[in-house]
């Protein structure tokens, strides 16, 4: 049986000066299963992390239970794949 996973990309807005922080902590948090990549970036967001999840009831809870509540997070937006 092959199993379809649904990609999103979570794009996270942080204090300033925190986005490092921000990475490392969710890079640490071990309940963040699913979690391919964390990076700093450049532009209008500060961070991305890169998620592979079964549906959609396991992104809400990834992105609202867990990442909005890290500190110095302060908005998060989050694009779903198309084709994953």
């Amino acid at each position: 049986m092959v199993v379809s996973l649904l990609r999103a990309y979570i794009l996270i807005t942080a204090k300033p000066g925190t986005s490092e922080e921000v990475v490392a902590a969710v890079k640490r948090t071990r309940s963040l299963k699913g979690v391919r990549l964390a990076d700093s970036v450049y532009g209008r967001f500060d961070a991305v992390v890169v998620v592979d999840v079964k549906d959609l009831e396991e992104l809400t809870r990834l992105t609202y239970k867990i990442i909005e509540r890290l500190p110095n997070v302060t908005h998060t937006e989050t694009l779903i794949s198309l084709y994953s």
